[in-house]
Parts: structure tokens; C-alpha cells; sequence
């Protein structure tokens, strides 16, 4: 049975920042990761698509969080053909994914700013989120294998936002392709009332990892504001769905990643706890919290005691992330 970690995708939104999780005396960088990673053994680093990481802050992020800690990092827009402001190119570079030229300069930017943590033991993976409009074909097929070779070595993991590849008659095919390039697909929770919404498939697509992202179920997907598309507090019938489901992804690889992206206040966080516990076999809780998936192939001092961070019975554990 492999571990099951679960945490969030972001220890620095704003909205959580500002939601009073973070208890006095650990407002700050250094002490948001801290606090974070005494709960949970695992975060997205989500900044990492808005900008390139730095060398810096991936090494004050290895040595601000205990050993096993892990970081998904979350590719550069660029690198995943989304639309990527010039303003945080480097070197005045143009912010043209098709150009050879500009993604070798970002390709060596990106793998010197994740290196520290790679050297470490502590980069779980780095996410290709692809858009909405990166459907099946040559094309796309080319730009994964591309993306593959410049990453040998590195743990991966692919989310598809375009449901054509998860769809029926298709799904097999796409598990074929990422595994043939030992990439681990990303399952998704989200609302599936829209013709954007991505089946919640479950396919285990490489031996060493897989990946669950829980987006909310908001009906704004894809046209609200950000609040309005990951506005969302899972109940716990809703986690409770995705039990069996994570389960059998534990028991087909090495390690299972799930990540809570309903980033609107303390949802992600308490989602996250409400999570593991249900993973280690805990009963329902009285303490309210605020507001289908199918299967498919394939310092400061701390305030109190430092708690142990949560682990599940199938080796579960869940922490967080650093600024």
C-alpha cells in the first residue's frame, strides 16, 4: 500500500492568509510554511506558474520544512502554452511559447529554479496543467513528448483541462500515452454540470505516483472571478466519495498526492484536515463546515505542542508549503 499525503494547492493565497489560519506570530513567510508543514506533508507550489521559480527560495523552502516534506510544483505558463505576461520573463525575453529560442532560456530558468529541491528529495512533482484548449492529436502528443525529454529524471504529473481525453473510446488511449512517457495523470474533482467538466477518472498511469486535485464544485468554472470559480467548502459526503477510489490508487502506486484547490478562504485547509481524517477511519464531526466521480482505466514559537502531522492508516500523511 503506498502513502497517501494530503494538503493544499497554495500555503500563500491571499484568501487563507487573511482567513486567520495562521495563528499571531506566524503572519510571516518563514512561519506560514512552518505552521503549514506541521499539519500537512505536502504542497502546490502554484506561485511557480505565475513566475518562474527562483534557486532562493526553493532552498529556504527545503530547509524551512521537516524531512519527507514534499513540493509539487506547479509549471510555468509558458511551458503549458497558456498565455504568460511579459512582465515576468526574464532577461526581457518575449513571452512567444513557440519560438525554440525563448522556451530553451525558460526551460533552464525553470529546472535551475527547482534543482535545489530535486537535490533535496523534496520536489513530489512538477504539474503540467494543460488548457482548456490542449485537445488529443499530433500536436499535443508532440509537445508531451518534448516536455518529457526535457524533464528525464523528474516526477511528473499531467491534468488535462479539455474532457475529450478522459472521455469514453478515448481514455485508454490517453492513460497509454502519459505512461509511455512515465507521466502520472491527475485525477480531478469538479462539477460536472458543464461541457468543460472533466470526468473524475482515476487512471494510474505510472508506478511511482498519483495525483488527485479537488477544484470545488462551483458552476462558475471557467467564467467567474477566481473566488466565484473555486467558491466551495466539500462536505464530508462528498470526501467520503473519493475514499475508495484513493484508496485504490494506494494500492497501485507508490504514493497518492491530494490536493485541495477550493482556495476561498480556509476552505483548501479544512477540507484537507476533514480529509485525512476520513482517510484514517474517523467518524463524522460535529463542528459544522462551510459549503461523482467514476473510475476509468488505465520560527516563531509555536503557540501550543507541535502537533504530528496527519497521517492516514494506509500511511497517509498531510502537510503544506512555504512563501
Amino acid at each position: 500500500m503506498g502513502e497517501i499525503l494530503v494538503g493544499t494547492c497554495s500555503w500563500t493565497d491571499r484568501a487563507l492568509v487573511g482567513s486567520g489560519w495562521y495563528p499571531a506570530g506566524r503572519r510571516d513567510a518563514e512561519g506560514r510554511l512552518r505552521h503549514y508543514a506541521e499539519r500537512f506533508p505536502v504542497v502546490e507550489v502554484d506561485a511557480s506558474y505565475y513566475a518562474l521559480p527562483s534557486e532562493r527560495n526553493s532552498l529556504l523552502w527545503a530547509e524551512r520544512t521537516p524531512d519527507g516534506f514534499v513540493f509539487d510544483v506547479k509549471a510555468f505558463s509558458l511551458l503549458t502554452g497558456h498565455p504568460t505576461r511579459q512582465a515576468v520573463m526574464p532577461d526581457g525575453l518575449p513571452a512567444e511559447h513557440r519560438d525554440p529560442a525563448v522556451l530553451d532560456a525558460v526551460w533552464a530558468r525553470f529546472a535551475a529554479g527547482v534543482e535545489p529541491l530535486r537535490s533535496a528529495g523534496r520536489l513530489g512533482s512538477v504539474l503540467f496543467q494543460f488548457p482548456p484548449w490542449f485537445r488529443p492529436g499530433e500536436r499535443a502528443e508532440t509537445f508531451l513528448r518534448e516536455c518529457a525529454e526535457r524533464t528525464r529524471g523528474w516526477p511528473l504529473a499531467v491534468e488535462f483541462r479539455h474532457p475529450s481525453w478522459w472521455e469514453p473510446g478515448r481514455a485508454e488511449a490517453t492513460g497509454a500515452l502519459l505512461a509511455r512517457h512515465g507521466m502520472a495523470a491527475v485525477a480531478v474533482d469538479m462539477t460536472q454540470t458543464l461541457p468543460s467538466s472533466v470526468p473524475p477518472v482515476t487512471p494510474v498511469t505510472s508506478p511511482r505516483l498519483s495525483v488527485v486535485r479537488f477544484h470545488g464544485r462551483s458552476t462558475a468554472w471557467g467564467t467567474g472571478s477566481k473566488e466565484d470559480r473555486f467558491r466551495h467548502a466539500y462536505g464530508e459526503d462528498e470526501l467520503a466519495e473519493w475514499l475508495p477510489r484513493v484508496r485504490r490508487l494506494a494500492e497501485r502506486t507508490e504514493q497518492v498526492h491530494v490536493l485541495f484547490n477550493n482556495c476561498c478562504g480556509d476552505a483548501a485547509v479544512r477540507a484537507a484536515e476533514t480529509m485525512t481524517r476520513l482517510l484514517d477511519g474517523g467518524g463524522p464531526t460535529a463542528v459544522p463546515r462551510l459549503p461523482r466521480a467514476r473510475s476509468a482505466p488505465a520560527s516563531p514559537p509555536s503557540p501550543g505542542p507541535r502537533p504530528t502531522p496527519a497521517r492516514s492508516s494506509s500511511s497517509s500523511r498531510s502537510r503544506g508549503a512555504a512563501d
